[in-house]
């Protein structure tokens, strides 16, 4: 095919389009597919009500749980991916996360791979998504090759409030590294960015950061409202084309697959076929296990006499008890700031009454607790008659509930005398990972160090399926240096048709 794509890439969030950034200058005809479309500014991109209250950007989906029942998931398909909607959080694993780990609710595998390893990439994620952070704050933070690119971004006085409030109590805040232009963000309209769609470019997401890059270059095409249905293989068990819904055949000599980690694995279930009959890259069978999802809380801390008034708020994290914390100094997990809550975002989440709702989200500093989730085989994604079936075996759970009981200590020593928490529940996508694992062996593997299958050479994946562990932070920046680690690996080793 003399004018097809050199690549395919499949799907458009952190995974795809930073993959697509590393790879433009390479000159390969890339062709992106996202089955979504753009988002766009609307009167529903900064309303609260419309996207907490009403659902309004929720796709009209349906997964079955583990006992059968139906549930929403609160996924996105659109241009970018769930990093639209995301908190504009790209921080680092530590470099603890990369070997085994104790926890209270088992000993994580660690990965195949050394923080060294990765850090290179880390650095050029951080450039590509003009990472805004500050070095010597954390004690948990690993070593920088170099700074990041920007300062931080500046708390607002209740923040900066609680910065100190947290100091004087023994706790070590931190600037938390983010992906937002500030001045931009706000000329919109004065709301967070957490868990808001980014319809002009004020967050650094998939679209505005690795796709923007990508896009600049002639070689590299967006296609959008283009839904695979499965991948075909041919001679050498190598992928030969990817098949849309609308029955269409579109062929490339390397297949980049980062649907995500459920549609990833979803995806590579559906292409089985003669040759690989319980689903493609799965000769393994882990396809669709090893699936996590952190351990997530929100926290309302509030003083009645205290207002807060902040407009964005998310500015801030404590690791000090992320690598200690717990029983024999097992790990618990990270702590940042939610975006602001507003009485119809705590309404909708809550049995507060209206009234109450916004009383206590006028005084409250929110907060988000996270905790690693760990790999089981068990705890999986598959499918029943073409409908995704998501059995997520929660673990480590007792150490999300000592995070909680801790933090909720310490605020109330910081001077915060009424602190709230509920959990997140599974129609809250935390971060899915692990469907189709890392390492070294292909018998208990999907890919190989380089994001390569090990079974089709010219599939790879580079979403967060690959993740070998969850870690305690968000996966976002962990995805992208994947991604261009993968891609730098492709330019040396395929040559280009």
């Amino acid at each position: 095919m003399s004018d097809g794509p050199d690549v395919i890439v499949i799907g458009s969030g952190m995974g795809g389009a930073t993959f697509a950034a590393a790879l433009a200058g390479s000159g390969r005809r890339i062709l992106i597919l996202e089955r979504g479309d753009h988002l766009r500014p609307s009167e529903h991109d900064r309303s609260d009500r419309a996207i907490f209250v009403d659902g309004h950007y929720r796709p009209a989906e349906e997964w079955l749980d583990g006992a059968g029942q139906p549930f929403n998931p609160g996924n996105y398909y659109n241009v970018g991916g769930n990093s639209k909607f995301y908190g504009g959080v790209l921080i680092r694993y530590r470099r603890e996360d990369f070997s085994p780990l104790v926890h209270m609710g088992g000993t994580t595998p660690g990965w195949p791979m050394s923080y060294d390893d990765i850090e290179p990439f880390y650095s050029r994620a951080e450039q590509l998504y003009q990472v805004r952070g500050q070095l010597g704050e954390d004690p948990t933070e690993p070593p920088h090759s170099k700074p990041y690119p920007h300062p931080p971004l500046p708390d607002e006085t209740a923040i900066a409030d609680l910065r100190s409030r947290l100091s004087s109590v023994g706790l070590h805040p931190s600037s938390l590294p983010l992906g937002v232009n500030l001045d931009r963000w706000l000329s919109r309209a004065k709301t967070p960015w957490d868990g808001f769609p980014d319809t002009t470019g004020g967050k650094m997401d998939a679209e505005s950061g690795g796709l923007q890059a990508a896009l600049r270059h002639g070689n590299v095409t967006l296609r959008t409202g283009a839904r695979v249905r499965r991948l075909l293989t041919g001679a050498g068990n190598r992928v030969t084309a990817v098949e849309l819904t609308s029955g269409e055949v579109l062929s490339a000599p390397t297949v980049v697959l980062a649907a995500g980690a459920v549609q990833t694995a979803a995806l590579l279930l559906a292409s089985a076929n003669a040759g690989n009959p319980h689903g493609l890259a799965n000769r393994s069978d882990q396809v669709g296990r090893n699936f996590m999802n952190h351990n997530c809380s929100a926290m309302l801390a509030l003083h009645p006499l205290r207002r807060n008034p902040s407009i964005y708020q998310k500015t801030l994290m404590v690791n000090d008890f992320y690598l200690t914390g717990g029983p024999n100094g097992a790990p618990l997990g990270n702590v940042q700031l939610l975006g602001k809550i507003s009485g119809p975002i705590l309404q909708a989440s809550s049995p507060l009454p209206g009234p109450l709702a916004r009383w206590v989200a006028g005084r409250s500093v929110d907060l988000y607790l996270m905790s690693e989730d760990l790999p089981n085989p068990e705890s999986r994604v598959s499918l029943r008659n073409g409908q995704i079936v998501l059995d997520w075996k929660r673990s480590n759970l007792q150490a999300h509930l000592a995070l909680v009981a801790r933090l909720k200590s310490d605020l109330r020593r910081a001077g915060y005398p009424i602190v709230l928490s509920r959990p997140f529940d599974r129609r809250t996508p935390s971060h899915q990972c692990g469907t189709a694992r890392m390492g070294l062996d292909p018998a208990s593997s999907v890919v190989d160090i380089h994001c390569r299958s090990h079974d089709h050479p010219n599939l790879f994946i580079t979403d967060a399926s690959v993740l070998p562990t969850s870690a305690a932070v968000n996966p976002a920046l962990t995805v992208a240096a994947l991604a261009i680690r993968a891609a730098d690996h492709m330019q040396q080793t395929e040559r280009a048709a």
